[in-house]
């Protein structure tokens, strides 16, 4: 139903096979191809990160989790859901095989003061459970070191396979030659700790992509195919073919890209090009596939199906956009890089040095695997991804879904955020935004009653009128003899008056003058994008018996113009807010919309926005934000629709609206779940604060091994001091307890934003007004 003229503007989870505590040593098939893929995961971010110096650069997106290898767009999302669960159910496996090793160890029996049961064969269950937990726990870590070492890029995976492959088979070895003491209980802590680690890791970095999934989902299954006798025949939608007719009924979605050959209907396209008001559609406009009709039924003829729909590709754009992704290392992976060739260094001096003073012997073998098991830092593995999941529940309670492990350390970084317009720097419907009336009509009055002609009216201005009348609590007269007139308007008999509502073709029909006072107005709301409505009283009263619906429509006779009611798709009150606040910590605001140029140019005028981008379609939104970022700019970008989806993931940091289209909120590495742009301070300020952790717990985590590595080569052994493994073992465990505490202090930050946050004295116009 067109009630009124408008004038558009341009514009899986995986099921995995659980082992049993009895059969902790098999993998499965599964979990192999998924270890695999985590390595090769890893690998790929490596070669991919930017050239800023080597493992202590800083350039780079990160590794942006489901972003992913090319081709794999539809499965990180299970992968790492996968890696979490294997590595999850490998952790308490490994710590419940650990406690017999702890117990039986008479380091741990000494300087507890206990002394475990003996048995017949008791002392061999330190070496027995070891095995256990080693192959439990550990040879998913030498799995994923092959990567690393066939790129000749040793990193985390690397140092911890070092660590505990030179502990496991020395200690198996003393128990055979009387080398000194074995590494067992050493080796089962630093196994769990790092499993603990790497699980907390993966709960951070999951993250299902199903943006594609969700984009497909717009397309209905089936549609209705008119054949040559005028009747239709329900098929598939893969079943269509260029040139065939299809009827599209109220509310349907449109199946394919087509021209539409006889109806009229207004269609909403708000998903795909972010028109944020329905467009009229008539003989000879196109329609994309995807899109939903309004009240009316159109007849469309089919010009492109499959891969050649607008929507096909914008899908495309999302996958490339997901592939094109630049990774980088983690902070503690490009510590742990250096920290290897430290400690195979520092190990080979160790070894040199002391056969040039003593003698080779098993002394100095036991000082070499001192150093490599003590380098392999407990602290470093858990550094960021103790961050990581703090500041992720920092998030949440604030408002914020972090998708992406390395968002936060991204948002930093932002020079420029990109907003899209409609449903997120705008509420995303029409409100009343301005009303004028002539000499001797109150507001209040007309605007009474012109939600009384719009009472049976389903448009989105006439729901507007009457949301903007509740909101002014005004009483609203009762009306009748409701009828909508095509293009025009409604008219309705309230109070015995006939009463018109609708665009400027109601006062061309009505044969309406419009006063100067009202047409200034006019002039005014185009100027700012704004539809105008007017309100008409007839020229004659009619009576209509109860139940009537008046004449056939209306005769060419004058009316008397009442009011004039501007309406504009309404401002967040946040918004002006968060772009004030933005310039504060020195960054840009940029605004891209498929609105037409007056619109976009009237919100950014209203908001203060820097840049501009308007009437630009979904297959060029994420080419802009690829502009700025060739200009140099870490750009992030603030989105809800289908039609940001590929400008969301092009981005470096994608920001989501919660109330958003799945597909939208899938493809954003933040998701604002309160819908409130104002999170995306708070993102940028939770971001400076986490990465200042993390940069804290690498220094205290590689202090240790500074600290302990000379020690435990045995540097002050000329004055009697040497770093044995247990007290190695107490620093490694008091470096992981400093990291935690530090860690925790991140629940410190002040996220909190002032109200106006100094919000200029910008006139802001609310609905109804």
């Amino acid at each position: 139903m067109d009630d009124h003229e408008r004038e558009s503007a341009v514009g899986p989870s995986q099921d995995h096979s659980r082992h049993g505590a009895g059969e902790p040593a098999e993998d499965t098939p599964r979990e192999q191809s998924m270890l695999e893929n985590q390595a090769r995961h890893a690998g790929a971010g490596r070669q991919g990160q930017h050239d800023q110096g080597g493992p202590g650069g800083d350039g780079g997106h990160g590794d942006r989790g489901s972003h992913g290898d090319a081709g794999d767009h539809g499965g990180h999302g299970g992968m790492h859901e996968g890696h979490e669960q294997l590595f999850r159910r490998r952790f308490f496996v490994a710590t419940l095989l650990s406690i017999p090793v702890l117990l039986y160890s008479e380091t741990l029996q000494g300087w507890l003061g206990f002394s475990a049961p003996a048995f017949p064969g008791s002392e061999w269950i330190s070496p027995v459970f070891s095995v256990i937990v080693f192959a439990v726990g550990g040879v998913p870590f030498l799995r994923m070191a092959v990567p690393e070492l066939r790129d000749r890029a040793p990193g985390m995976m690397t140092l911890i396979s070092m660590a505990i492959s030179v502990a496991f088979v020395y200690s198996l070895a003393t128990v055979a030659v009387d080398w000194g003491e074995p590494f067992f209980w050493e080796l089962v802590t630093l196994i769990d700790v790092m499993l603990l680690g790497h699980w907390i890791e993966m709960r951070s970095v999951r993250r299902a992509s199903s943006a594609l999934d969700e984009l497909a989902k717009l397309m209905p299954d089936t549609a209705e195919r008119i054949v040559e006798s005028g009747e239709t025949e329900e098929v598939p939608v893969h079943q269509l073919s260029e040139g065939d007719l299809v009827l599209v009924r109220p509310g349907a979605s449109v199946p394919a890209d087509g021209v539409v050959e006889e109806g009229d209907s207004d269609v909403n396209e708000a998903m795909i090009t972010g028109e944020s008001r329905p467009v009229s559609k008539t003989p000879g406009d196109e329609v994309i596939g995807g899109t939903v009709n309004g009240d009316g039924s159109l007849r469309v003829r089919v010009d492109a199906i499959g891969e050649d729909t607008t929507l096909a590709g914008i899908m495309r754009l999302v996958e490339s956009a997901q592939q094109s992704k630049s990774r980088t290392q983690v902070l503690a992976d490009r510590a742990a890089g250096w920290l290897f060739y430290v400690a195979v260094a520092a190990a080979a001096v160790t070894g040199v040095a002391w056969t040039v003073a003593v003698t080779f012997d098993a002394e100095v073998i036991a000082r070499v695997v001192t150093v490599l098991v003590i380098a392999c830092p407990h602290a470093l593995g858990l550094a960021i991804p103790l961050v990581v999941a703090i500041n992720t529940s920092l998030a949440a309670r604030n408002g914020m879904l972090i998708r992406d492990r390395i968002a936060m350390e991204d948002a930093r970084n932002l020079d420029s955020i990109v907003f899209d317009k409609t449903g997120t720097l705008t509420e995303g419907e029409h409100g009343v935004v301005g009303t004028a009336t002539v000499e001797g009509v109150d507001a209040d009055e007309a605007l009474a009653l012109a939600a009384a002609v719009e009472g049976d009216s389903e448009h989105v201005i006439a729901r507007a009128i009457r949301e903007a009348a509740s909101e002014r609590g005004v009483d609203v007269p009762e009306s009748r003899a409701f009828e909508a007139i095509k293009g025009r308007g409604v008219r309705a008999l309230v109070g015995g008056e006939e009463l018109y509502v609708g665009g400027p073709n109601l006062l061309h029909q009505l044969e309406s003058g419009v006063l100067p006072e009202l047409q200034s107005f006019a002039d005014e709301a185009g100027e700012n994008a704004q539809t105008v409505v007017y309100l008409v009283r007839g020229a004659e009263r009619m009576e209509v018996p109860e139940g009537g619906s008046g004449d056939d429509g209306p005769a060419s006779r004058e009316g008397e113009l009442l009011a004039a009611f501007a309406m504009a798709d309404v401002i967040r009150e946040e918004s002006y807010a968060v772009v004030d606040a933005l310039h504060e910590l020195g960054i840009e605001v940029a605004m891209l919309t498929g609105d037409s140029r007056d619109v976009a140019d009237a919100v950014a005028d209203e908001l203060g926005i820097d840049t501009v981008f308007a009437e630009v379609l979904p297959e060029d939104k994420d080419v802009k934000i690829q502009e700025l970022q060739d200009q140099g700019n870490r750009v992030g970008m603030v989105g809800d629709g289908v039609n940001d989806a590929p400008a969301l993931t092009r981005a470096d940091v994608g920001i989501a609206i919660g109330s958003g289209t799945d597909v939208a909120v899938q493809s954003a590495d933040v998701i604002l779940v309160q819908n409130n742009p104002m999170d995306v301070v708070r993102l940028v300020k939770l971001s400076k604060a986490s990465y200042r952790k993390m940069q804290e717990n690498i220094v205290w985590a590689a202090g240790y091994n500074v600290f302990a590595i000379p020690l435990a080569a045995g540097v002050l052994a000329p004055i009697g001091v040497v770093l044995s493994p247990a007290v190695g073992a107490v620093l490694m465990s008091l470096s992981t307890v400093i990291v935690a505490i530090n860690a925790q202090l991140l629940r410190r930050v002040d996220l909190s934003v002032p109200g106006p946050l100094g919000v200029s004295a910008r006139g802001r116009t609310s609905p109804a007004d």
